[in-house]
């Protein structure tokens, strides 16, 4: 046999703390056909500043879809099933690198995802420039060993082989047709050159994860031995590896014979229903529209005479609606005719390899006067790559390789819902049958009518009201995840334990927006004091942070009056050009320079913000400068009046200590005491102190323009007035 070897890489990735999916960093890769070995190389790192610490990270594996994970144990949506991931820690200690090696025989052909995350998130708000996160970094490379000439075992022929070695194994591989309701696999004239007791085991199927079905089978001796399959998986290559149990020596000599049990479909729909499509549903195959293509154009059934075949299929029409999102249309609406002697099949088309990033919501609704059994059940199954044709009492929903998901209606229950999170890519199958509690023959005449909604979302429920649902890229790989807000966490954003309650959520929004009015004493001793300019940039700032805080809020108290964005730009803008007119303002510089200066100064401030909107530069830069700018002004003043500026110990004692203390203090509850759960009283409280330190900063007006006093400006009597012209004439 001739192996091939391969190797896959993707560019390593800086790892986050987990909040949600969005915060798991996802790796894609895919496995080529008839690969016997697959090795993931791990590479994890950090850096070396004093502030990394040790580590662990956390990665999980996943076959066809990426893995569902829940590192916060929050609970799943109800009706939704799930199954953990399989997944292996990494720590981060002492060494700065890690490197790890997982290794997979036999794995599944196909899509394989890898997602890595660091612990749970600490939730503490951190102001970017002011702190240096470490760096995590993690990578993952794939190699694969793929035979190249795999021997084909074709079915109903028997065929020799010989296993060389224990460290030899034999692979073949065998192809399932569709409709296969069973697999034989039987292993005879076993023969050791040795002479020995023959001793051999079989492995049947690939390794996938988080679970993996691979059939076992050992033979001992000469004896023939075998081993039978429900439901193999339809039109897919099924690998086989045959191993020796002896000496290392000795060959191995076997005949294996592959047979198959084919379904012959019934169809409930003629060819006329796909020429009722209408015209924007024309181009859709109608072997992609069905599960059972050939068998559309065969006559209708009748509905009086009982059902010859093992299955009925119900043509499906696939309708691709936007990203990840996908409707399926029954041809012969909804309601689906369900009896007791052969299941009702209908074909869910999820290979296009794009579909496995959302959720995929199965719905049954009974229609209780169409059973005419009392006690009767429609028992469901949904499963990949092959359905269920066997449904009974334990409707444990399991195939030749893979577990399926049970559902069941009834007139006592008469609606059930399933949610499959991130579905593997595959054909997926609804299996539908009759079942009585006395047996078949009872109701061997009785039918019921089952209506079935099927379809792909990127977020079940749309992450509820208090989620966000957004659309995630790894390279060109799209999927979906809910970013949960106001304490909602899970899957869907619908686990309360830890949620916000109504009150709690008006109380922030009231104390983020209200909080603002404490500009209204800041804007009033600016215009008492003349500084008009200056009160205007402080009315603009609390009017956008008032609506920006009502608009940004999680929860149900939301009220945005224009585009987030431009609220949240507006917002930033007001703050910093706020801070930047006051310390220019107490510099006392010449009006025209000041001016300058104020405009200047905002237009730089606008274009920086717009580079980078939570840059700590684009606060501390502009502070820095008006700071020079004003200690240098007040070095000049204080050298040309020979005393220290400003010369009153009022001044400095009642208003500028106080201010700078309110200053430093905001500062400092912004940069370091915020977090996600104070968020809105310590936000709160910065509001309160910055307005409370310009109201202090403010410096008196100038002494030769007089306070505002509206019956002096705003006049409209007869004055005399005054003549100072000095009269320039000779007295004679």
């Amino acid at each position: 046999s001739l192996y091939v070897s391969e190797y896959f890489s993707q560019s390593a990735q800086k790892l986050s703390f987990y909040s949600w999916y969005g915060n798991a960093k996802l790796f894609h890769f895919h496995v080529p056909e008839d690969t016997v070995l697959l090795r993931w190389l791990l590479q994890a790192s950090r850096g070396k500043g004093p502030e990394c610490t040790s580590m662990e990270i956390t990665v999980h594996f996943r076959h066809g879809a990426p893995p569902v994970i829940n590192p916060l144990g929050t609970r799943f949506p109800a009706n939704a099933t799930v199954r953990p991931s399989y997944n292996i820690s990494i720590t981060l200690g002492s060494a700065v690198q890690n490197t790890t090696f997982v290794n997979v025989t036999t794995p599944a052909a196909g899509d394989w995802f890898i997602a890595a995350h660091l612990p749970e998130a600490a939730g503490r708000i951190e102001v970017k420039g002011f702190s240096t996160p470490c760096p995590y970094m993690f990578q993952a490379d794939m190699f694969v060993l793929r035979l190249t000439d795999m021997p084909v075992l074709e079915p109903g022929v028997p065929m020799p082989h010989t296993v060389v070695s224990p460290a030899k194994p034999l692979h073949v591989k065998v192809f399932v047709p569709k409709h296969a309701a069973g697999m034989r696999f039987q292993l005879s004239s076993c023969v050791t050159s040795e002479q020995r007791a023959c001793a051999v085991r079989v492995l049947l199927g690939s390794i996938t994860l988080p679970q993996s079905f691979q059939r076992s089978l050992t033979c001992t001796g000469s004896i023939n031995c075998s081993l039978a399959l429900d439901s193999p998986p339809w039109e897919k290559w099924l690998q086989i590896m045959v191993e020796s149990l002896g000496t290392a020596n000795a060959s191995v000599s076997v005949e294996m014979l592959a047979s198959f049990t084919v379904c012959r479909p019934g169809s409930t729909s003629s060819f006329l229903n796909f020429v009722s499509l209408n015209q924007s549903q024309a181009g859709a195959r109608p072997g992609a529209a069905g599960s059972s293509a050939p068998a559309a154009g065969e006559a209708p059934r009748n509905a009086s005479g009982p059902r010859s075949s093992c299955l009925q299929s119900q043509p499906v029409v696939r309708e691709d609606l936007d990203v990840v999102s996908v409707r399926y249309r029954l041809l012969n609406g909804p309601g689906v005719p369900v009896s007791s002697l052969s299941p009702t099949l209908l074909l869910l088309n999820l290979n296009t390899g794009m579909d496995s990033g959302g959720s995929l919501v199965v719905n049954l609704l009974l229609n209780k006067t169409s059973v005419s059994l009392a006690n009767a059940t429609v028992a469901a199954c949904v499963s990949a790559a092959s359905p269920v044709l066997s449904l009974n009492a334990t409707r444990n929903c399991s195939t030749a390789f893979s577990q399926g998901y049970p559902l069941s209606v009834s007139t006592s229950s008469a609606e059930a819902t399933l949610i499959v999170l991130y579905p593997q890519t595959d054909d997926w199958f609804l299996s539908l049958q009759l079942l009585c509690p006395k047996g078949q023959r009872d109701c061997s005449s009785a039918e019921a009518k089952v209506t079935v909604f099927a379809y792909l979302t990127p977020c079940f429920n749309d992450c509820g009201p208090y989620g966000q649902c957004s659309l995630l890229r790894r390279h060109g790989y799209l999927y979906a995840g809910c970013s949960c807000k106001a304490g909602w966490g899970g899957w869907s954003c619908t686990d309360g334990t830890k949620a916000q309650s109504v009150g709690t959520q008006n109380l922030a929004t009231l104390l983020l927006t209200l909080s603002n009015l404490m500009f209204l004493p800041a804007i009033a001793v600016a215009v008492y004091r003349f500084y008009l300019v200056e009160a205007s940039v402080y009315t603009y700032t609390m009017f956008f942070s008032t609506f920006y805080h009502a608009c940004d809020q999680p929860g149900v108290a939301v009220m945005c009056i224009m585009d987030y964005d431009t609220l949240q730009y507006c917002d930033f803008l007001g703050s910093v050009v706020s801070i930047w007119v006051t310390i220019l303002c107490m510099a006392r510089l010449k009006k025209i320079l000041k001016y300058v200066l104020f405009v200047l100064g905002t237009l730089l401030i606008a274009m920086s913000l717009q580079l980078d909107r939570r840059g700590v530069w684009n606060m501390m830069g502009p502070c820095l400068f008006a700071l020079i700018i004003m200690v240098t002004a007040w070095v000049h003043h204080g050298a040309k009046r020979r005393h220290c500026y400003p010369s009153s110990w009022k001044r400095w004692v009642f208003y500028l200590l106080p201010g700078i203390t309110l200053a430093f203090t905001a500062i400092s509850v912004y940069a370091f005491m915020e977090t996600n759960e104070n968020y809105y009283y310590t936000h709160s409280i910065w509001h309160v102190l910055v307005a409370c330190s310009v109201a202090f900063l403010l410096p008196p007006r100038d002494k030769h323009k007089k306070p505002w006093a509206w019956s002096q400006k705003l006049t409209c009597r007869y004055q005399i007035c005054q003549n100072d012209r000095e009269e320039l004439y000779a007295v004679t």
